[in-house]
């Protein structure tokens, strides 16, 4: 059974240029790793300080190995400490999802 991890960002409103770059940097890192990305999502309209990723695994395994892997990786590490050292992410929730199938 697939999972895809839901992510919900909350951002400083002022900094999501930051956040967009972060995003971008994401976008070939994650299927490096062995995550299936399906996108980022970024404020448009209305609320200005809260952002979406959405990522596909195989399975709960393939995202824990997928985890272990980002650790690991020079690139991965590197787009973590951009972020902390910016501190345009405020918060963070991840909810694993499952596709409802017939």
């Amino acid at each position: 059974m697939s999972v895809t991890v839901f992510i919900r960002y909350q951002l400083d409103p002022f900094k999501r240029a930051q956040f967009e770059e972060y995003s971008k940097r994401w976008l070939t890192i994650i299927p490096k790793c062995g995550g299936d990305l399906i996108g980022y999502f970024m404020p448009h309209e209305g609320t200005n300080n809260i952002a979406y990723a959405l990522i596909t695994f195989e399975s709960l395994a393939a995202y824990e190995a997928y985890r272990a892997r980002l650790r690991q990786d020079a690139e991965g590490m590197a787009n973590f400490h951009f972020a902390e050292d910016h501190k345009f992410i405020l918060a963070e929730e991840r909810t694993f999802l499952r596709k409802v199938v017939v």
